[in-house]
């Protein structure tokens, strides 16, 4: 069957930090409630997403992965296609309240101690942040382990954490081992390795609906979190390469993934190919564009994401206005 651009019907999560920013922002139909993330492209057990469009339509993303191996992701992922995961997770979120001070695993940790399991590095670009938004991404300078964990039973960790503000449009980098949380009041993309791991430090003293705490996972996060790390800050994009009426910016770039804002005045057109090389992810997050390939053509409005398989060949992204898009692809090997 034709390869071709693949859009996908999110899968929603409600915690308890979500609220109604994905229908009045992004005009989306939403279940009754809070809604805190909006899994767009996804193929991992605690939530998949299926085709939307063409020939797959319905197809859950781990099927249609098992079915195309290295022709979806492209064989700088076959590390992944042999642990019988897709390399990325694209999502949404809607954090209305602040999230949990948290902090993710490496790739080795959470091998030895969540299965089969990856880490998580991710970033998040900024689609709305409201009147006095921010992150919390490393500690305090000057923070020890002992201090932090002091702070942890005593229920006050206000001191050892590193608030950053936020705006419309700022790149937070987030490695593995980053204490990290968004703070209310922001909307924001998220590309992140394909895991679910989550280690909970602190959740403000708050309850969930039932009236109790929510889990912490505290020992495991003071094995992981990087104590050195004090203070980062956002990221600062470089530009990487223009054409007539385009100019593309690395926002962040890893071991597992690269990042690039794309931004395309009205009628412009970026001609793509995959080779076989890796998957590219587009997603419009201002403006409106149309993607074409294979045969088979996707509108593109904001907030949307399209994947290119591997193998796909050429492919056009056409700007019907002036529109800002996110490139995700897979770097080489080192």
């Amino acid at each position: 069957m034709t390869l071709y651009p693949l859009t996908f019907t999110p899968v929603l999560q409600a915690y308890i930090w979500g609220g109604r920013g994905l229908a009045e922002r992004l005009g989306r139909a939403l279940p009754d409630g809070n809604v805190a993330e909006s899994w767009e492209i996804a193929a991992h057990q605690d939530g998949t997403t299926a085709v939307a469009n063409g020939p797959w339509q319905g197809t859950p993303l781990t099927t249609l992965q098992a079915q195309l191996g290295l022709e979806l992701v492209g064989r700088r992922a076959a590390w992944a296609q042999q642990r019988g995961k897709f390399p990325l997770l694209i999502k949404v979120l809607d954090a209305a309240e602040p999230l949990s001070v948290q902090v993710h695993p490496p790739d080795d940790y959470a091998l030895a101690h969540e299965g089969n399991e990856l880490g998580k590095t991710e970033m998040w670009v900024v689609l709305h942040a409201g009147p006095g938004a921010g992150v919390i991404l490393g500690v305090a300078a000057g923070t020890t382990p002992a201090d932090f964990r002091r702070a942890i039973d005593r229920g006050k960790l206000e001191p050892y954490l590193h608030h950053v503000p936020v705006q419309t449009g700022d790149v937070v980098c987030v490695p593995a081992g980053t204490l990290h949380a968004i703070l209310g009041g922001a909307l924001i993309a998220e590309i992140q390795q394909n895991s679910n791991t989550t280690y909970r430090v602190y959740d403000w003293n708050r309850l969930n609906a039932d009236g109790h705490p929510r889990e912490l996972h505290v020992e495991k996060a003071m094995d992981v979190i990087e104590f050195g790390q004090a203070q980062p800050g956002l990221c600062l994009p470089q530009l990487a390469w223009t054409q007539s009426g385009i100019r593309a910016f690395t926002l962040c770039q890893n071991a597992y993934f690269v990042t690039e804002r794309v931004e395309m005045a009205p009628q412009t057109r970026y001609a793509g190919q995959t080779d076989g090389e890796t998957l590219e992810i587009w997603g419009v997050i201002q403006g409106q564009a149309v993607a074409v390939g294979g045969g088979e053509q996707v509108v593109m409005p904001a907030v949307q994401f399209v994947l290119m398989p591997a193998s796909l060949g050429p492919f056009t992204i056409y700007s019907q206005t002036d529109s800002v898009l996110l490139r995700t692809y897979l770097p080489r090997p080192k």
